[in-house]
């Protein structure tokens, strides 16, 4: 934790920002970014394009998970002396497996209460268009690498009763399809929502064999969002009852 100088404390904004169209941003996160002294940023080459586009001119400093805990720290001492202090990652909203919570908590601990800013996230883009069952949802962020870890994972979504949304490089897309159906099952109603609000936005929905089947030999591209519903399953409770009935 820092000590507070003497000084009136600033303020730390954690802003949402556009995920594809530029013009996806809230007019309260233009005002934040324009009150700004200092924009802290994942990446400082794609903020700078963000605010140029909206002719805003900045101070800009790097904020990502190789340097935020070090980041992090300079950022609070300038909040305590008195600066505003603006956090965005790539695209979307910070903290949604992108840095931020780091700034977050350590700004709590040093008596910030950060401004949260919402905006556009990947995330609620593809549940509202999945087309499954939101009424509950998961979101595991990006599934292990490593296939033991990995097969678990899928083993325990296929025991789900809701739908379960996943970030999946498109380097692993094919796979991902394939693990699906073999390891959750083949009727698993898959929906993938790729380059949300982009140019080529496209947004795949069907069976897990059914997608595996449409899109063989793909080349992949873009940043994806997958939804997952295994499907209702079996009352248990019930079927013992009524065996238990007929004897």
């Amino acid at each position: 934790m820092i000590d507070s100088p003497n000084t009136s404390p600033g303020t730390i904004s954690i802003i949402s920002t556009p995920i594809g169209n530029l013009k996806d941003i809230t007019a309260r996160a233009l005002e934040a970014l324009a009150q700004a002294d200092i924009v802290a940023a994942e990446d400082t080459r794609r903020t700078s394009n963000l605010l140029t586009v909206h002719n805003l001119h900045k101070k800009l400093v790097s904020c990502h998970i190789y340097n935020e805990h070090k980041s992090v720290f300079s950022l609070i001492e300038s909040a305590l002396s008195g600066q505003k202090v603006a956090f965005v990652s790539d695209a979307g909203t910070p903290c949604i497996s992108d840095p931020g919570f780091l700034l977050v908590r350590e700004a709590l601990k040093s008596g910030i209460e950060p401004q949260i800013i919402p905006g556009v996230s990947s995330l609620t883009f593809a549940v509202v268009a999945s087309g499954l069952p939101v009424d509950k949802f998961s979101f595991l962020g990006f599934l292990p690498v490593k296939q033991g870890r990995r097969h678990k994972a899928l083993l325990e979504i296929a025991e789900e009763d809701k739908t379960v949304f996943v970030f999946e490089s498109p380097f692993r897309m094919e796979k991902l399809l394939k693990e699906i159906a073999e390891v959750i099952g083949k009727d698993a109603k898959v929906a993938v929502i790729r380059e949300a609000t982009k140019l080529h936005e496209e947004i795949l929905r069907g069976t897990a064999e059914e997608l595996v089947q449409k899109t063989s030999g793909r080349n992949w591209k873009g940043e994806c969002v997958v939804a997952i519903y295994p499907g209702e399953k079996q009352d248990m409770t019930t079927e013992h009852t009524d065996d238990t009935e007929k004897e």
